[in-house]
C-alpha cells in the first residue's frame, strides 16, 4: 500500500455490502453480487489493493455499465470428463465463473485425485490467489492462471501482445496460513500502476518502456498509452536477456496459451476489449483451474509438515547484511490481514470519490461512508 496522507481507513463490512448493493443495483443477482463482493473485499484484506475495492468501479462497475459484460452468468460446460472440464462463460461475471469452476476441479479432485476445468468467454476475476486458496482449505494444491488484454512486450519486442498473465499457487502447510504464490508474469501489473495514480505518484523506472524501448514513468498517461498500445509492460526479470526477462516472457506464453487453446478461446489481441472499429465489445478471457488432492499421494497432515519445515527453514537461514527477516509467499499477506482486521480497508481521496459516485448513480442513499464526516 502506498502512504497517502487523505487515507481513510473503513470497515470490511461496509465496503462488502455496498458493493453487493451497487453489484445487485446493475442488474447482478444478489447471490452472485456477494460472490463478487466477496473475492474483492478479500484481497484488501491481504493487502492486495490493486485487486480489491480500487478496482471496483472502473473495472467491474464502469464495464457493466458499458455492456461490455453480462450482469447475469449463464455458466455452460460444454465437454466434461471424469478429470476435465471445458466452460463457457458467456462473457459473465469472472469471479462467479471463476468460483465455480474451481469448485467443480475440486470435486473432480476429491474422486480422482486430480481435477482441471478451462474456461472460455469469461471476464476479469479478480485476485487469483482467492481460487487457489479455495483448495487450499480443503486440503488440496489449487493452480490457476488467466490471459488478460495484452500489456506485456516480448523479449526485444515494444509491442504489448500478452496479457500480465499471472500464474498462481496455492499449497497447504501446517502454519496459520498457506504458501501463496500470486503474481503476474510482468514486473509490475496494470492494477499498481493503477494505485500509483490514485496516490499521484510516478512509477518506478524499469516498469514501462514506449515504442522505443525506454523506460517511462508518467503514470497517467501511461495507463491510457496501455490502451493505445503506444506503452508496455515489461516481463518479469525486466529487458532483454541479460536479467532473464526471457522467462517472464516465457511463462506469460505458457499462461497464454492454458488460458486459450484447451479451451478454443481468445488470445492475444483478441483480449483488447474494442473491436476493428474502436466499438467497446466484451473481453473474452480464457481461465484454468487445476486441484490436486493431496490424500492421493499421502496423509494431508505429513504433507503440511514437510511443507511447513521447508517454509520455515527458509525463513530462518542466514539474512543479508541490513535485512530484519525473510519471508515465504502468503506470509505478508497474513500478516497484513492481522494488521486490518480491526482497521478495515485503505480508502484514498480518489477512490472515495469513486464510491461516492456509484452510491449516488445507483440511488445507495442508505450508505453513509467515515470519509464524509
Amino acid at each position: 500500500m502506498l502512504p497517502d496522507d487523505k487515507i481513510t481507513w473503513v470497515d470490511f463490512d461496509l465496503l462488502e455490502r455496498f458493493m453487493t448493493d451497487a453489484f445487485a443495483a446493475v442488474g447482478v443477482p444478489r447471490e452472485e453480487a456477494a460472490v463478487c463482493a466477496d473475492v474483492l473485499i478479500q484481497s484488501d484484506k491481504r493487502g492486495i489493493d490493486s485487486h480489491g475495492v480500487g478496482r471496483f468501479k472502473s473495472i467491474y462497475y464502469d464495464r457493466l455499465r458499458a455492456g461490455q459484460q453480462s450482469p447475469t452468468t449463464d455458466f455452460d460446460v460444454v465437454k466434461e470428463g471424469p478429470t476435465t472440464a471445458v466452460v463457457d462463460g458467456h462473457d459473465g461475471m469472472g469471479m462467479v465463473i471463476a468460483r465455480r469452476s474451481m469448485q467443480m476441479a475440486m470435486d473432480k479432485a476429491r474422486q480422482f485425485g486430480l481435477g482441471m476445468v478451462v474456461v472460455r468467454n469469461s471476464t476479469h476475476y479478480g485476485f487469483c490467489g482467492y481460487y487457489t486458496l479455495m483448495a487450499c482449505n480443503h486440503g488440496m494444491i489449487g493452480i490457476t492462471g488467466t490471459n488478460a488484454r495484452p500489456s506485456i512486450a516480448p523479449t526485444f519486442g515494444v509491442e504489448n501482445m500478452l496479457g500480465t498473465n499471472p500464474l498462481v499457487f496455492g499449497i497447504p502447510t501446517d502454519e496459520e496460513f498457506p504458501f501463496c504464490l500470486d503474481c503476474a508474469t510482468s514486473v509490475s501489473q496494470r492494477g499498481k500502476i493503477e494505485v500509483y495514480e490514485r496516490a499521484g505518484k510516478d512509477l518506478p523506472v524499469g516498469w514501462v518502456i514506449d515504442q522505443s524501448g525506454s523506460y517511462r514513468t508518467d503514470t497517467p498517461q501511461i495507463l491510457k498509452d496501455l490502451v493505445k498500445g503506444t506503452a508496455a509492460l515489461v516481463p518479469l526479470g525486466g529487458l532483454g536477456e541479460d536479467t532473464a526477462g526471457y522467462k517472464g516472457y516465457g511463462y506469460a506464453t505458457v499462461v497464454e496459451i492454458l488460458s486459450a487453446a484447451l479451451q478454443d478461446g481468445a488470445f492475444l489481441k483478441g483480449l483488447l476489449g474494442f473491436d476493428e472499429h474502436g466499438k467497446k465489445q466484451p473481453y473474452r478471457l480464457g481461465h484454468f483451474f487445476l486441484a490436486i488432492d493431496v490424500e492421493a499421494f499421502l496423509p494431508l497432515a505429513r504433507f503440511k509438515k514437510i511443507s511447513g519445515d521447508i517454509c520455515r527453514a527458509l525463513r530462518a537461514s542466514r539474512k543479508a547484511p541490513g535485512a530484519e527477516r525473510i519471508y515465504t509467499a502468503g506470509e505478508k499477506e497474513h500478516l497484513t490481514w492481522l494488521d486490518r482486521k480491526e482497521r478495515g480497508a485503505p480508502v484514498n481521496d480518489e477512490l472515495q470519490k469513486q464510491l461516492i459516485t456509484v452510491r449516488n448513480e445507483c440511488g445507495l442513499t442508505q450508505y453513509r461512508f467515515p470519509f464524509e464526516g
